[in-house]
């Protein structure tokens, strides 16, 4: 469990051990916000991997995928529990072969991820059939991140909130209350779970009042881009 300080406000950093997941399901501003506010799941970052293209950007990103990079507590969720969010959240591609930027596609850390997530394929294809699951499994190379608009998109659509926690374009891609929060807005991770997180994230009240508004309105909708 991470341990918080009453005194860091907005809790940007948190120093767990933890463990990288790398997947590729489509368009990654809907991703971002279901990982982001996943229980578990510490930091995220959107951007491009699995090509052999250097320097890779949104408009030309070569034989690249959209991806997202977790890190995450391995004792607070498992790989195998990402890879179920994985498989129940794709927008699209998931049995339908998309051009490479929007492809299926999960990229591997270690041997141990390598056989889970053939494992979890195979079973997924299990019940799926008749349907052909056209997901990739493919060692992580090198990642490289998205420009910032991209990164946590939906949060920085409230700039206001976005200004109040000090967020930088550094803290896009490794502050945890701006993963949380990205989520939030869309009502992943619903009005409980925020409740009971809200204070130990650093939030004042009326910047808990403003989120809580967006989760009760659109809990249970659609994350997708």
């Amino acid at each position: 469990m991470v341990q918080s300080s009453k005194f860091e406000k907005p809790k940007h950093h948190v120093h767990n051990n933890c463990k990288k997941a790398t997947f590729g399901m489509g368009c990654f501003w809907g991703c971002d916000s279901l990982f982001g506010a996943t229980k578990g799941v510490l930091r995220t970052r959107v951007g491009y991997a699995g090509g052999t293209t250097k320097n890779p950007s949104y408009k030309n990103m070569g034989d690249h995928t959209e991806v997202i990079e977790i890190d995450y507590d391995p004792e607070e969720i498992s790989y195998e529990e990402l890879l179920d969010l994985f498989w129940n959240n794709h927008e699209y591609g998931l049995t339908k072969r998309m051009k490479r930027q929007y492809m299926s596609l999960i990229l591997y850390h270690d041997e141990k991820q390598q056989k889970i997530a053939e494992e979890s394929l195979a079973t997924e294809q299990t019940q799926r059939a008749p349907e052909k699951i056209v997901t990739e499994i493919a060692e992580a190379g090198h990642f490289y991140p998205a420009e910032d608009y991209h990164q946590k998109y939906r949060l920085q659509g409230h700039s206001d909130l976005a200004k109040a926690i000090g967020l930088t374009p550094e803290l896009l891609q490794t502050s945890h209350v701006a993963a949380r929060l990205n989520g939030y807005l869309i009502g992943v991770g619903g009005l409980e779970q925020f409740e009971s997180e809200a204070p130990w994230l650093g939030l004042d009240t009326e910047h808990i009042h403003y989120v809580r508004n967006y989760v009760i309105e659109n809990e249970g909708g659609g994350i997708f881009c």
